[in-house]
């Protein structure tokens, strides 16, 4: 059954990424489309002046039908101010302040019972200043938590760098964030239908639209590879002991024998109440014993979301792979953990 709930699309990045360049595209587009856009800048209206009338109201009518509103205040407030509104809106696209984490803004949309009953979350889109993003994150925190929450990067201003430059970003964006793929855009030139209803939060479709989702390096039973990026430094990737430091680290798992459903359970919901705080994202797809379909997981913080998605397919190896990305993550204990969740 289709899930009829409003989508929602978060547009985050650092100071001068191209987030507003993008949003005014999807504003003055004639899509034929009602949008609720949000824009989270604490006082700020991240807005160009020519799109919007100058108001003292938080909350502005733009002439192709799309609300704009600027948020002071509480996020949960508005939202259920916007649902309130007459209309249904076709989407609800909210831009972070460029000095925001967005993980307290993903998890918005699954704290509070009534929102999570009208909107969910469609996708969590990151825009990356090629020219700039290595300094960025050598300086900020939140440019690299930006980073992390993606599930789609759009590597922007591409003129701006050389062709070399642009991979050596790549290889530096994927050590943060191994999950998300990675767009080149030239002001913020994307298609919208790659940022809007992507469902890069939707279970049902996270292999669908990402062929290469969680390739394990390796296919041993248990295999652990650990890398971590600590502000814009290289770490050379390993197995075993994790260095604690104030970096983001990624840690993939793997393993070919079915797992046990009540301690991957058991596993992941400990996991999650004890580390969430410092786990930014995690997704996984499991080989269930007894079980024909694959489970598919996915955690931001301290929520966490399982399903049972299609059955395995007779040509494909069955196998289990998950990817935690987060800071002082144990990569040792993770392994430990995961590997006891062996059926038998």
């Amino acid at each position: 059954m289709q899930d009829q709930r409003i989508p929602v699309t978060v547009l985050t990045g650092y100071l001068g990424a191209g987030k507003t360049t993008l949003l005014n595209r999807i504003l003055g587009g004639s899509h034929g489309e009602r949008y609720a856009v949000i824009v989270n800048e604490f006082g700020e209206i991240g807005i160009d002046a020519d799109l919007i009338v100058h108001s003292d109201e938080e909350l502005f009518e733009m002439n192709n039908g799309c609300i704009c509103c600027t948020v002071r205040g509480d996020l949960i407030r508005t939202l259920h101010g916007l649902l309130a509104r007459p209309g249904r809106f076709d989407a609800v696209i909210v831009e972070t302040t460029g000095l925001a984490d967005p993980g307290p803004v993903a998890q918005t949309f699954f704290v509070d019972a009534g929102l999570r009953a009208q909107l969910r979350l469609d996708s969590i889109t990151t825009l990356v200043d090629a020219r700039h993003i290595a300094g960025q994150l050598a300086d900020s925190f939140e440019a690299a938590e930006q980073i992390a929450f993606a599930d789609q990067i759009v590597l922007n201003k591409t003129d701006l760098a050389t062709e070399g430059e642009l991979q050596a970003v790549e290889r530096l964006l994927r050590r943060l964030n191994p999950l998300a793929p990675i767009q080149r855009a030239l002001r913020s030139g994307v298609a919208l239908d790659t940022v809007l209803g992507r469902g890069g939060f939707d279970l049902d479709r996270i292999v669908m639209r990402e062929p290469a989702f969680l390739q394990p390096a390796h296919g041993a039973p248990g295999h652990v590879h650990d890398e971590h990026c600590g502000h814009g430094h290289d770490h050379a990737a390993h197995s075993g002991d994790h260095v604690h430091d104030s970096g983001i680290a990624s840690v993939s798992l793997s393993a070919d024998q079915p797992m046990d459903a009540a301690r991957v359970q058991a596993w992941l919901t400990q996991l999650v109440a004890t580390q969430g705080a410092d786990i930014l994202r995690a997704k996984g797809i499991i080989d269930i014993a007894g079980d024909e379909r694959r489970l598919v997981f996915q955690a931001v913080h301290m929520i966490l979301e399982g399903d049972h998605q299609r059955p395995w397919r007779a040509d494909e190896q069955r196998s289990s792979r998950l990817v935690f990305i987060g800071r002082h993550l144990d990569a040792a204990a993770l392994q430990a953990g995961f590997v006891a969740c062996a059926a038998g």
